[in-house]
């Protein structure tokens, strides 16, 4: 029998950072229509305060161009993409958290590049024309926007330097880093800066590294930001990539450690932790993405990433995206919150829930948490394992407890997220798993998308609402406890059994 919890008000604020950031593919990405629509659905539902994305400086969003005139090479600036792009971030109540990058071919010193839309991560030529682009682009912005509001735009320096996205080496990136974070002050103190932007591989090393050379050189930093993955070793077949998952604590121990780095220098220790991005899986050909599985997994890290990190920007918010190539399928492995054609995926319904917890948190365990505000209970529960590995699914997660009861009877709503309700990639699967959807299929496969829904009347027995939780397989959970409404005067007369049959219950 399991122990019933006696949960109490503790006035313990819940650090949930869950819409304070979400990333994108490319920026150039926004100028499509599906990218703008799936945008609309996401800031209508969850509402993220931040955006980041990769290729502000890349070829299709066209900012840096060289001319010839009367014999010189003469730089141009056209900000005409840029502007579109930005004017709807702010339209749907996001601001640009701005990454420096890649480099311009222009003022590329070499030519290695990565992914499908071939972003140079060569170090400039001439660091002088890398600074007057920061320059150029920044005080445009302010032009356009203002001051204040551009005041509120952080900026990273590059991405991921510590591995293939960048080929000048810990030195360089230092010296880039430099180079972008004075001419930055120069326009405006107030202006945020931060990095190294590395992803888990050498963390101590560079992140050590990059903290000396700053406090050394006296070099402005705001904040420090990093990413976090928690995938195992790849396994490449065909279209597609599999990984097994670390356990979701792994991400949470990263923070923890990046923390302690941090604490060792005067310069960081206090310095807020951005982390501009994390997933499970690092490639967006993982199904893992599409699964329920990740969305009961990736709900253990919500719940506690908060206590360590002052952001967490989920990658990314859309299928929209073309690293790796256009997407070849609704359902590839892609990292979005949505799949393509507007379809929710699992873990969208996670953010969604998250995004709906109260402020004040009452308890957390590894499987669930439950949180309030005034008069307002939000319990999240989860359940997710692997069966690749061929055990069966753990027992059921069952919680009962008391909560501290505000009236007599109280309404809640119970949604589920599991193998059968929300789960699209499964109905896509049972369809044949077609590659161009009629519209049909999409109406069909946006109706398996939504969770399944309850509700009810729970009675204050001695002071308290008597709530069961039960979460098995890859599962999560939301129950929204509020006050019943006392019927309005309008409705004296009405008798439900008179007419319908029903009772009161």
């Amino acid at each position: 029998m399991e122990e019933c919890l006696q949960i109490e008000r503790q006035g313990v604020p819940f650090q949930n950072h869950v819409t304070d950031c979400v990333g994108t593919g490319r920026l150039g990405l926004a100028l499509q229509k599906e990218y703008q629509e799936h945008l609309e659905l996401v800031q209508k539902t969850i509402h993220f305060r931040y955006i980041r994305g990769h290729g502000l400086f890349c070829r299709d969003v066209g900012i840096y161009r060289e001319c010839s005139l009367d014999g010189r090479t003469v730089p141009f600036y056209n900000f005409t993409y840029l502007d579109r792009i930005f004017d709807s971030y702010l339209k749907n109540g996001l601001r640009p958290f701005l990454e420096l990058g890649f480099m311009p071919e222009e003022m590329a010193s070499g030519k290695q590049t990565i992914f499908y839309w071939n972003g140079n991560v060569t170090p400039p030529a001439d660091d002088e024309k890398w600074q007057e682009l920061i320059r150029q682009m920044l005080l445009h912005c302010i032009e356009r926007y203002g001051l204040e509001e551009v005041r509120q735009w952080p900026v990273e320096v590059w991405n991921e330097p510590n591995i293939g996205f960048w080929t000048g080496g810990l030195e360089g990136y230092c010296q880039l880093y430099e180079s972008s974070a004075r001419v930055i002050k120069e326009i405006d103190s107030e202006i945020q800066v931060g990095g190294p932007a590395i992803c888990g591989v050498d963390v101590e090393h560079w992140m050590t590294s990059f903290f000396e050379f700053c406090s050394q050189n006296h070099v402005p930093l705001d904040f420090v930001t990093r990413h976090c993955y928690t995938a195992d070793s790849p396994r490449d077949a065909g279209h597609y990539v599999y990984h097994t998952m670390r356990d979701p604590r792994v991400m949470i121990e990263e923070l923890k450690e990046t923390r302690e780095i941090m604490a060792r220098y005067p310069l960081t220790k206090d310095l807020p932790l951005h982390i501009t991005e994390f997933n499970s899986s690092y490639t967006p050909l993982c199904p893992v993405h599409d699964s329920v599985f990740n969305a009961g997994y990736i709900a253990r890290i919500l719940s506690e990433a908060g206590e360590y990190a002052d952001s967490y920007s989920y990658w990314t918010f859309s299928d929209v995206f073309e690293e790796s190539d256009v997407p070849k399928a609704p359902f590839a492995g892609g990292f979005g919150l949505i799949a393509l054609n507007g379809i929710k995926k699992p873990t969208f319904h996670t953010f969604r829930f998250f995004s709906e917890a109260g402020k004040e948190l009452l308890y957390r365990d590894e499987q669930m948490i439950v949180t309030a505000d005034k008069e307002r209970y939000v319990i999240l529960a989860w359940s997710f394992y692997d069966p690749r590995d061929g055990a069966s699914a753990p027992d059921a997660y069952v919680k009962e407890m008391n909560l501290p009861a505000w009236t007599e009877r109280a309404f809640f709503t119970e949604e589920w997220v599991n193998e059968v309700f929300g789960n699209p990639e499964q109905a896509w699967y049972d369809m044949g798993m077609p590659r161009s959807l009629t519209e049909k299929q999409v109406s069909v496969l946006k109706s398996m998308a939504e969770p399944s829904c309850s509700h009810g009347i729970i009675e204050n027995k001695d002071g308290s609402y008597k709530i069961r939780v039960q979460v098995s397989g890859n599962e999560i959970l939301k129950i929204e406890i509020v006050p019943r409404l006392l019927p309005k005067q309008e409705y004296l007369g009405f008798d439900r059994n008179e007419f319908f049959g029903l009772r009161d219950n």
